[in-house]
């Protein structure tokens, strides 16, 4: 009797410099993001006259800028990861988020995880094996077109010897 549950191959994991042109594209995509959200409240202030929410805009201090990025960072990595199982830096390098199965976590793990990255330092935790934010929420960065021939062979294999039922 053949095991019908796929074990992810660690073979599959993204490469190191994978994951650093991941992060520095999601970075970009979030200073991004931050620079479209300021612009949109700093016109909507300007149109509605709310000078004293356009002073706050104008002034903020470190820690809230560092607190908005927070914000906008956790957003960003749990929508994109939780509803595509990818960020935008994830789709230009052709690597997924997937579980131990090969298949993309919930929701609550991939909010977890962009809590992970929240841990001070957690970026230099890549200098092991893996990241933090992978470790402890048990998913791992593949690449996608590996891992979609893996899975299928892993299927196809387990049919061999099974007589197809007319």
């Amino acid at each position: 009797m053949s095991n019908s549950t796929y074990i992810l191959d660690e073979k599959l994991l993204a490469s190191g410099g994978s994951r650093f042109v991941n992060y520095i594209l999601d970075i970009v995509v979030i200073l991004a993001l931050i620079f479209i959200i300021s612009l949109m409240i700093a016109f909507l202030g300007n149109f509605l006259g709310w000078n004293d929410l356009l002073y706050w805009l104008g002034n903020l201090s470190d820690f809230e800028g560092q607190l908005v990025f927070i914000v906008i960072s956790v957003f960003y990595y749990s929508l994109s990861e939780g509803l595509f199982g990818r960020s935008l830096g994830k789709f230009v390098t052709g690597t997924v988020v997937v579980d131990e199965n090969g298949e993309k976590p919930s929701f609550g793990t991939i909010f977890k995880r962009s809590l992970c990255r929240l841990i001070p330092f957690e970026v230099f935790s890549f200098l092991g094996s893996r990241g933090w934010h992978d470790s402890i929420t048990d998913t791992y960065v593949v690449n996608k077109k590996d891992l979609e021939k893996e899975v299928k062979l892993f299927h196809e294999f387990n049919l061999i010897g099974n007589t197809e039922l007319n």
